[in-house]
Formats: structure tokens, C-alpha cells, sequence
């Protein structure tokens, strides 16, 4: 059986530390990294993104969107993005976002979790907002493989708030749900004193009391959106995930490739260094 998703990412993160490089191919970006503004030029990005990346973090983040807007030739690009990062060594979380009901979303979490798959990748983020029962299938696919899913709990845009800060019947949030619900399946399928392998995405920019979310057990990976162009940096891991800050994986993109490709292996470089003596602290 192939090793827990969970205990990947926690021996990642002990030998690389926090930080994971978001792959997020704007056009502004490719406009400034001299790309053409099409399936060739997010090609390139993520293949240099990637070799930038391997040997100084754990985990890249491939936002699916950018790929996809050009269409068959976009995913054909991503598909080689993704595996050019595995065969690095990295672990890549797809942001995908998918969330829907029965065969539909088996197919999905097939598309990116089942080992052969065009797209496989370690891990994806889902979407629990047609009910967490309806992720049963990517949750099983997940756990036979050893792969993971990330399932949005309390996320960092502003425009969220409205529907993860209701209430629902028992009186929590439903960010606080959504938490409960995935923590149980962990419960059920961890071995003692493992981690978790079904994640949560917890934006750096959340106040947890304020979701009504609290610190969850087992413990399970954290991917945390809202560091670097949002605001969050390092020195913020402790203040916003108290005790579990030790299990985030702090996602930055734009604050990183910004810089440029020629500049961007120094600048993760140097951002990994800072969030190492983060979680040391």
C-alpha cells in the first residue's frame, strides 16, 4: 500500500519546511516573464516554475484555471507541468475546486487522483457546498492511494464570509461543519498518531474564532492560501494557526513570481528560509 497522503506532508514539511510555490500562470505574469499569452507560454512558466521549485520546497500548487482557458492545448501543458513536478520530487496539490454529487464527482476526483490518470496529481482541492457526503468517492479514491484532498473550510476571500460564517442546525458555522465532518472521516481511517490525509484549505487572513473553528483532531495537513500578495508572511504561521501551525503548507505565488524566472529559484530561496525560521520558532 502506497504511504499516507498525511505522513507525506509531514515529513515534507520537517525536511523542507512550510512553504509551497503556487504556479499561477497570470497574463500579466507571462507578459513579464516575455511568454506568449497561450498554451506554449504557460507551458514554459510552469516548467521553469518547477525547476525553480525542486530542491527548495515540498509542495507546488498548480491553479488549474490558468491552464484551462486555453483549452486542449492548456491541458496538455498542465498535464506536463504536473508530472515534470512529481518527477521532481515535489508533491502537487492540484487547485482544482471541484465539488458535485455521485458519478460526476467520482469522475472528477479520477481525473485527478487515480494513479495512470493524464493528471495525476497528490492531491486535490474540493469543494463540500453540495453536502461533504457527496466527496465520499474522492475521499475513498484518495485513501486507497495515498493520495490526498483538501476540502474548503474557511477560505481567505472576503466574498466567503457570508455562506462559512451561517449558522446551520446544530448552531455551528459551516466552516466549523465542514471541519467536523472531514475530521471524522480521519478519525475513522488514521492510525494512532498518524496524520490525517483529507486536509482542509484555511485561509492565513482567518480569524478562527471568528469561523468558529477550532483545533481539530487528528491532525491533518492545512493548506493556507493568503500568505505573500495577501498579506500573511511568515511570522504570521503561529498567530493565525496557533497549534496546529506546525501542519500548514503556506501557499505564495504572485509575491514569489513576480520576480521573474531568472530571479525566482533566489527568491524561493530565500522566502523558504524565512518560513523555516518560522516554525522553528
Amino acid at each position: 500500500m502506497s504511504e499516507r497522503f498525511g505522513e507525506r506532508v509531514r515529513a515534507a514539511l520537517v525536511a523542507r519546511g512550510p512553504l509551497c510555490v503556487g504556479i499561477d500562470p497570470h497574463e500579466s505574469l507571462l507578459q513579464q516573464w516575455s511568454l506568449a499569452p497561450d498554451a506554449s507560454g504557460v507551458r514554459e512558466f510552469g516548467l521553469r516554475a518547477v525547476e525553480a521549485a525542486e530542491g527548495r520546497v515540498g509542495f507546488v500548487k498548480p491553479q488549474m484555471s490558468f491552464f484551462e482557458r486555453f483549452g486542449a492545448a492548456g491541458i496538455a501543458a498542465l498535464e506536463e507541468v504536473i508530472a515534470a513536478a512529481r518527477t521532481a520530487g515535489l508533491i502537487v496539490i492540484a487547485d482544482a475546486k471541484r465539488g458535485d454529487i455521485g458519478s460526476t464527482m467520482d469522475a472528477y476526483g479520477a481525473a485527478w487522483l487515480a494513479p495512470g490518470s493524464a493528471l495525476e496529481a497528490d492531491a486535490v482541492t474540493v469543494s463540500p457546498y453540495l453536502g461533504v457526503g457527496a466527496l465520499d468517492g474522492t475521499f475513498r479514491l484518495a485513501e486507497d492511494h495515498g493520495k490526498g484532498v483538501f476540502v474548503l473550510a474557511a477560505t481567505s476571500n472576503p466574498e466567503a464570509i457570508g455562506l462559512q460564517r451561517s449558522t446551520g442546525r446544530d448552531g455551528g458555522t459551516v466552516s466549523a461543519q465542514v471541519v467536523a465532518a472531514v475530521s471524522a472521516r480521519n478519525a475513522e481511517t488514521t492510525p494512532t498518531g498518524e496524520w490525517g490525509s483529507l486536509g482542509f484549505v484555511i485561509g492565513a487572513t482567518v480569524d478562527w474564532t471568528d469561523a468558529g473553528i477550532a483545533p481539530f483532531t487528528p491532525t491533518a495537513p492545512i493548506l493556507g492560501p493568503g500568505f505573500g500578495a495577501q498579506g500573511a508572511g511568515p511570522r504570521d504561521l503561529r498567530a493565525r494557526y496557533g497549534a496546529l501551525a506546525h501542519a500548514v503548507i503556506a501557499s505564495e505565488s504572485r509575491s514569489l513570481l513576480t520576480v521573474g524566472a531568472d530571479g525566482l529559484a533566489e527568491a524561493i530561496d530565500a522566502r523558504a528560509d524565512e518560513y523555516r525560521e518560522a516554525a522553528r520558532d
